[in-house]
């Protein structure tokens, strides 16, 4: 136990201060930092162009009196009754307006859609498009609303919002972790992606760590006091724990850079991750995302996160140590060549691609499926399969059942890949195929 703890240090203290991992640590949060103020300073950006339209109205919709409010920089003006539509744009092309927009008779009221005509020489941006559209969009459906004599205040009411919030029958069994499919589906699919981002990367750190051992013959040193197993597990749980530091770090370095860029420059950071449009414009659907997002909020926090989290952290530990020792005997076995250590990883991240296409595309549409709970055990699969469907409340067995079997599958896939490890290690210069790293496993100490 001693040597191993040796071998943990020396991995961990080895990898940290490495001039890839100190800039790397540093110099990501403040790509990230400067994303964000980039992306900020593209959001609060605001489109001082300024745009006049003429509306050349044959269908009639636009009422005399009212006309079409302006709006972000663009300015509406009725063209009078009996005007021509090539006077028109003859006045564009003397720059006194800068479009004619042209909007022809109704087929009828029942008209589903329309289209309407934009005079002008000049590009105009999606986002003005979408002004014009939403405008005479509204504009037509009053148009409607007045032909059909209807009352505006008795359509207002008859529009109704519907949210479905799961109980259960029975009051007792209500632990907390009920929860809209709309949550369900948004923490699942960032269960799964995390789990299949960090099971990979950190799996080919491992690798990559004991090629470069092998290459430089260190490692013909330190076999001749310390097994290859406990050489092999060191490694593991060592790197293991220098991408935990990253990631600490990390977390703590992008809080403070944020917050930072927020302080100093004044930028709503939130609004550039939240994907929001240039100009201070939100996208499509924002408006019915704020209005639900008390709702959204409320049915987050009333999840049990340390149901969620704990056992979502117990199957990272397990897939990791399956997968990680995978990944160190595919580096143990191959020398410098990147090409062929790429061959003999495909059937190792073949399974991670498979699971990960199950949550996202099986789990989040039916996760008691026979299929779904298959993976969810499947100890290949449930890494990042169950993590995902503990989003929607599978029965308490079902996690046990996987943690076990997947438990149970890495010690004995960390002990093969101990075999291959010490046959591997002290290889060079020898192509290897699968066939015989099967072999290795069976070599007698």
């Amino acid at each position: 136990m001693s040597k191993l703890w040796l071998i943990i240090k020396r991995e961990y203290s080895t990898r940290v201060r490495t001039r890839a991992f100190i800039l790397g640590t540093i110099l990501t949060p403040l790509a990230f930092g400067a994303f964000f103020l980039i992306q900020g300073l593209m959001m609060s950006y605001k489109n001082d162009e300024k745009r006049k339209i003429i509306v050349f109205d044959e269908a009639g919709v636009v009422k005399m009196g009212t006309g079409i409010a302006d709006e972000r920089g663009l300015q509406f003006s009725l063209a009078p009754e009996g005007s021509n539509l090539e006077a028109l744009k003859n006045e564009v092309r003397a720059k006194k307006y800068d479009g004619v927009l042209r909007l022809p008779p109704l087929a009828n009221l029942s008209v589903k859609k329309q289209t309407v005509y934009l005079y002008s020489d000049e590009q105009f941006n999606p986002e003005t498009e979408g002004v014009i559209r939403r405008r005479i969009a509204s504009k037509i459906k009053e148009f409607k609303i007045d032909s059909l004599r209807l009352d505006r205040k008795s359509l207002s009411d008859l529009e109704t919002e519907v949210s479905l919030d799961p109980e259960p029958i029975d009051k007792k069994s209500d632990d907390g972790n009920a929860m809209t499919s709309g949550v369900a589906m948004g923490i699942s699919f960032f269960m799964g992606i995390a789990m299949y981002m960090l099971v990979l990367i950190w799996g080919s750190i491992v690798m990559r760590s004991v090629m470069e051992e092998k290459m430089n013959r260190i490692v013909e040193v330190i076999m001749s006091s310390v097994k290859p197993f406990d050489l092999m597990l060191g490694k593991i749980i060592g790197s293991a724990g220098v991408g935990l530091t990253q990631l600490v770090i990390w977390a703590i370095l992008n809080t403070i850079i944020l917050f930072g860029v927020q302080m100093m420059f004044g930028i709503d950071t939130s609004a550039a991750q939240a994907g929001g449009m240039p100009g201070g414009v939100p996208p499509p659907g924002a408006e019915e995302i704020q209005d639900k997002l008390p709702m959204l909020m409320n049915e987050i926090m009333r999840q049990n996160w340390w149901y969620i989290l704990g056992f979502s952290f117990l199957f990272f530990l397990g897939g990791y140590f399956l997968y990680a020792s995978l990944f160190a005997a595919v580096g143990s076995a191959v020398g410098d060549d990147m090409g062929e250590a790429q061959s003999l990883t495909m059937p190792i991240t073949l399974p991670i691609i498979i699971a990960f296409l199950l949550m996202t595309t099986v789990v989040m549409r039916a996760p008691h499926s026979p299929l779904a709970v298959f993976a969810s055990i499947f100890p290949l699969f449930s890494p990042i399969v169950m993590p995902g469907r503990m989003a929607f409340d599978p029965p308490i067995w079902q996690v046990i059942l996987s943690i076990v079997v997947l438990v149970g599958t890495a010690i004995g896939f960390v002990w093969l890949s101990g075999r291959i490890y010490r046959v591997g290690i002290l290889m060079y210069g020898k192509k290897v195929t699968l066939k015989e790293l099967g072999k290795w496993m069976f070599y007698k100490s």
